[in-house]
């Protein structure tokens, strides 16, 4: 079902490059949720949904304004993803999560608080980047994503140079990507694939106070893991 509209003229909007693979980015992960939790989830994604699968969206019809929009991947519980839409209200603000929970967990939060600037996607990133119009983003957020440390995993990582291509090829000129692991192998990683593309620049930074301490990341620093942030700018 497509809740939000899309492009009027969906053969109008210009083609932008895809990824596809035979493997998913993240670990298949079964909880149901109660019955009464799924008939809101149903309801909350009716009013704040947007489909995995459809025509090219226009940003202004899916927020009703022409503000900055961006791209949070794998928001997992949305703690991070809730509180910068709160404390900045002026972006727009699209999460992608696969895990039913999370995206239950989000949604409650964006609608008792009235998120208006806050679309969730319970779906795979990979095909849902067919819908976002090349050049249209102004950033994109991919926090502590699956590390698939074993080296013959490495294939399935998110931030990875098929999927980094198309992710560069949605934002606009001068847009961001800021991502955050506490994996060092991933973090250098993650730098030599965004330090390969010739489209971006930047490398490591400070941890940004506008980014929220989730749970997870708090569990990794009494473990003794400390997160890397990185951003990288799309130059042209």
């Amino acid at each position: 079902m497509q809740r939000i509209p899309a492009v009027a003229d969906a053969s109008s909007a210009p083609a932008g490059s895809t990824v596809r693979r035979a493997s998913v980015t993240f670990k298949v992960r079964r909880r149901a949720l109660s019955p009464r939790r799924q008939t809101l989830l149903e309801g909350w994604l009716q009013r704040w949904g947007l489909d995995e699968n459809g025509p090219p969206l226009d940003w202004q019809d899916v927020f009703g304004t022409t503000s900055a929009v961006v791209l949070d991947v794998g928001f997992g519980h949305g703690e991070s993803t809730v509180n910068m839409a709160a404390a900045d209200p002026a972006t727009s603000i699209v999460g992608i999560e696969i895990h039913t929970p999370g995206v239950a967990t989000l949604l409650d939060a964006v609608d008792r608080q009235g998120l208006g600037n806050v679309r969730v996607v319970h779906g795979d990133a990979l095909p849902f980047l067919d819908r976002i119009p090349p050049g249209t983003l102004h950033g994109v957020r991919i926090y502590f994503p699956d590390p698939w440390p074993k080296p013959r995993q490495h294939h399935r990582r998110i931030v990875h140079p098929d999927v980094i291509d198309v992710l560069v090829d949605r934002l606009e000129v001068d847009g961001t990507i800021h991502l955050a692991t506490d994996v060092d192998a991933y973090a250098m990683a993650m730098q030599r694939v965004c330090g390969a593309e010739p489209r971006l620049t930047g490398g490591v930074i400070d941890r940004p106070i506008e980014r929220p301490l989730t749970r997870f990341e708090q569990r990794g620093l009494i473990e003794g893991r400390h997160p890397v942030d990185m951003l990288y700018r799309r130059t042209h």
